[in-house]
């Protein structure tokens, strides 16, 4: 039961810790008109390309902005990210608390 109640626990505060870090994530995909930051691609041409509406091309765009913003709230707030093993697995990363991962060692 007081583990069931401490994963309860450490679940809420990453929580609460990534919702208090959401605007800076904001920050790296839109202005602060809420424009997206990329509008496009540009091949070595010079002919551009907007964005589709594309799920996989426009993850893939999030994964990029997003991923350096997400070493910084990990770093920051004492987690490990786990990255997924293979491609198209769930979840793409985990965070484990650092304590955690010296308790387990």
């Amino acid at each position: 039961m007081a583990k069931s109640q401490e994963n309860r626990r450490l679940k809420e505060r990453f929580r609460n810790q990534l919702l208090s870090y959401a605007e800076s994530f904001n920050k790296v995909v839109a202005t602060d008109s809420g424009d997206w930051v990329v509008k496009g691609f540009i091949d070595v041409a010079k002919n551009i390309y907007t964005i589709s509406g594309d799920t996989k091309v426009i993850s893939k765009i999030m994964e990029i902005l997003l991923l350096p913003e997400l070493c910084k709230f990990a770093e920051g707030h004492g987690y490990e990210m786990v990255l997924s093993k293979e491609q198209n697995f769930y979840p793409d990363i985990s965070f484990t608390p650092v304590t955690l991962q010296l308790i387990l060692g």
